[in-house]
């Protein structure tokens, strides 16, 4: 069964890549319509467009690096370079801990990262900054974020020496999880007692887009929930108190594109929050 995984994520079609992101927030904002947690009083199509024309730019930034990816995992390979090649494991226990640590790297710890830096931070803020959190949010990264996101993907994979097939399932893996601990749905609380322990809910994640701290620095995770938990920064915060936004931005411009591209670098904004 590894070896079927191995073989598909390896070579995985660039049109089942696209299908992934396509069909995931499809599923997802067919759900939101059906049992959304927040009835925000908004039109789902002129929201989402600012949303996707981040998603496009994400893609586009990472088909850009995509060959620097490729090259630095060919490369780890053939030099037996990184922790999964020092540390010799079973084949399946090398794959789950190789996305185990893919998650950390690139996704928890960049993202802590980007709330504790403040040039960094400035970019993030664009995530922060939607005051409507759906399942197109998810994908909500300015340009600027997008590539330091891209770069802390390629030192994961420097890190562990992790095969191209492990970094694709990894990123499949990553953007249907964020479509759906963005996707505005209810979440019965059985889940959260249960898979919520392993993977990000809704729930968890909803608190992180919180207006204000401490939630704004919290829940950092992607995919594993549990990296939160064992790290201290876990916050449980009920629902009904969840407000999104940011207390720095100009909220009323959250779907304002050219007011987004410029926040980095607006010096009225207080960055430091």
């Amino acid at each position: 069964m590894l070896e079927t995984i191995q073989n598909y994520f390896q070579h995985i079609p660039s049109a089942h890549r696209a299908l992934l992101l396509a069909g995931g927030i499809t599923f997802f904002w067919l759900i939101e319509i059906a049992v959304p947690l927040f009835n925000f009083k908004y039109s789902k199509l002129k929201h989402a467009g600012i949303n996707l024309f981040f998603t496009f730019t994400t893609i586009v930034i990472n088909f850009g690096f995509a060959l620097i990816m490729v090259k630095a995992s060919d490369w780890t390979v053939q030099q037996n370079f990184g922790l999964l090649h020092i540390i010799k494991l079973s084949p399946w226990v090398e794959a789950i801990t190789g996305l185990l640590l893919l998650d950390f790297i690139g996704a928890y710890l960049v993202h802590m990262i980007e709330h504790k830096v403040k040039f960094l931070w400035k970019f993030h803020m664009v995530h922060h900054a939607d005051t409507m959190v759906d399942t197109t949010t998810g994908n909500r990264h300015h340009p600027g974020e997008s590539v330091v996101r891209a770069v802390f993907a390629i030192i994961a994979v420097l890190i562990l020496g992790t095969p191209m097939w492990m970094v694709m399932l990894y990123q499949s893996l990553s953007v249907v999880l964020t479509q759906f601990n963005h996707a505005n749905i209810k979440i019965p609380k059985w889940f959260d007692k249960s898979f919520g322990y392993i993977i990000v809910s809704p729930n968890m994640h909803r608190v992180h887009h919180h207006i204000t701290r401490p939630q704004t620095d919290s829940n950092y995770g992607n995919i594993f929930s549990f990296w939160d938990r064992l790290l201290g920064t876990y916050i449980d915060t009920p629902m009904d108190q969840i407000v999104y936004g940011l207390d720095v931005l100009d909220n009323s411009k959250d779907g304002s594109l050219s007011y987004q591209l410029r926040a980095p670098f607006n010096k009225s904004i207080k960055s430091d929050y």
